[in-house]
């Protein structure tokens, strides 16, 4: 069995620095305890493991807004995730003396300001993205009411007349493949709309690379928590676009091996929230795989290994 690692595939960039974020200011003694991030640091079980494991509380509700998480934080620090916060959130929690910590992905951060400026303009925004994703949520509590969230094409039908100016927007994570037809019945309704399409640059070339690369295979595991939405849409443009089965798991453990070609080509990509550790594990296991060995309980231990370093200051030490 041939094995072919697409790249590029794991981290990006938003979040490592999220963790980075996150592992510094849980190793500084003056951050006020105890520490609480508002929903999945990132959407990767293995990672909110490791940060329990040196103290940091990841508060996960299905179906819970960041509003109903804030309730639970009665003290100490509370760090806002990747995915973004709303204004109401961030408001609530000075209102409570919280600490704040913001580890909001730059891509995501760009996308409420421009919400925010069309909106001061007098415009309103129409949001492609995932109802119930704590992205989405952030991005349409920019300006309550003006933003309009749309995930479907028959969301499209259901917009009202505008009177002012209208931007379409969308989701960071979303796929280029996902939003064209949403776009594209958006623009047939509203003529004038502006557009911009706000897809991550790492997200849209993980995309890509799968698109590009897996075509050859004859099946694409897709290593990646069932939570992520970067993951699931990997496994979609697997689908979709290279047209091969795809199997997604959360680590080794999770691996079918009867769906394995013994003789065949497996590609191998993972989502941007999933641990480089996890992927290689994942990687190694297929290479060896004879038809015969089941897949192993993950040995990746949580803490270090799915965490990236600390930066070091010149000299050595450690940043704290």
């Amino acid at each position: 069995m041939e094995v072919i690692p697409i790249s590029p595939r794991g981290y990006c960039y938003g979040v490592v620095d999220a963790m980075t974020l996150v592992r510094r200011i849980a190793a500084d003694p003056d951050i006020p305890r105890p520490i609480h991030v508002l929903g999945m640091l990132v959407h990767n079980r293995q990672v909110t493991e490791a940060f329990a494991a040196i103290g940091v509380i990841c508060l996960d509700e299905p179906g819970a807004t960041r509003v109903e998480l804030l309730e639970k934080v009665e003290s100490g620090t509370v760090v806002f995730t990747a995915h973004g916060i709303s204004p109401e959130v961030r408001l609530k929690a000075l209102q409570r003396g919280l600490h704040i910590e913001d580890a909001t992905c730059p891509d995501v951060a760009r996308t409420h300001q421009l919400i925010e400026h069309h909106v001061e303009e007098g415009g309103f925004v129409v949001y492609v993205g995932i109802s119930g994703h704590p992205e989405p949520e952030g991005a349409c509590g920019v300006a309550p009411g003006a933003v309009h969230l749309v995930s479907c094409l028959d969301d499209v039908d259901r917009l009202p007349a505008f009177d002012a100016p209208l931007l379409v927007t969308n989701q960071t994570t979303m796929s280029q493949w996902d939003i064209k037809p949403i776009i594209a019945a958006i623009r047939d309704r509203f003529p004038t709309a502006m557009v911009q399409t706000e897809i991550c640059l790492a997200t849209q070339v993980r995309q890509e690379a799968v698109a590009d690369q897996a075509g050859s295979a004859d099946l694409l595991v897709v290593v990646g928590d069932a939570r992520s939405n970067n993951s699931q849409r990997l496994a979609a443009v697997g689908t979709e676009i290279a047209g091969v089965p795809v199997m997604q798991v959360a680590s080794v453990a999770d691996i079918d091996t009867s769906r394995l070609p013994i003789s065949g080509r497996i590609a191998v990509t993972s989502g941007a929230s999933t641990p480089t550790a996890v992927t290689r594990e994942v990687i190694s296991y297929l290479k060896r795989y004879d038809g015969r060995q089941h897949p192993p309980e993950t040995s990746i231990a949580v803490g270090n290994r799915v965490l990236p370093s600390l930066p070091r200051k010149r000299g050595g030490g450690q940043t704290t």
